[in-house]
């Protein structure tokens, strides 16, 4: 029997699972405080440098001590940059949409003739345009 000749017993497998986990886990906390402090405005090159040694030369005090003291600060920055993100989105969607957000069809009827008038558009696409301004 294969399973009963093994040399590497259950509890083994466990403990290399567990090891791993924490290992993936530890990278994940690394990126985690990385990724804010270098997104950081309020600390200079200094400060940060001096985190990073900190970090490489006592890596689970420094990146522990790092989510003790900056712990609330770093959900706060993530907050405000998905905020930020959020207003940008939405400002880019304003500028992009294709109709006025007000439905304005006389606005809409106005650009339309003044087309016509230049000559950029045929009288049929001119009715086209009025159509689809006057049915919304």
């Amino acid at each position: 029997m294969l399973l009963a000749d093994s040399s590497y017993p259950l509890a083994d497998v466990l403990w290399t699972m567990l090891v791993f986990f924490g290992w993936v886990m530890w990278i994940w906390l690394l990126v985690l405080v990385y990724s804010d402090l270098f997104r950081r405005d309020d600390i200079g090159g200094w400060a940060k440098f001096g985190w990073v040694v900190f970090t490489v030369f006592l890596p689970f005090i420094g990146v522990f001590v790092y989510l003790i003291v900056q712990g609330h600060k770093m959900q706060d920055r993530a907050a405000a940059r998905a905020a930020q993100q959020r207003r940008s989105m939405d400002e880019y969607i304003r500028t992009v949409a294709a109709t006025p957000s007000g439905g304005d069809g006389a606005a809409e009827l106005a650009k339309a003739r003044e087309l016509l008038d230049s000559g950029a558009i045929t009288p049929s696409e001119y009715e086209a345009m009025k159509r689809k301004s006057l049915t919304g």
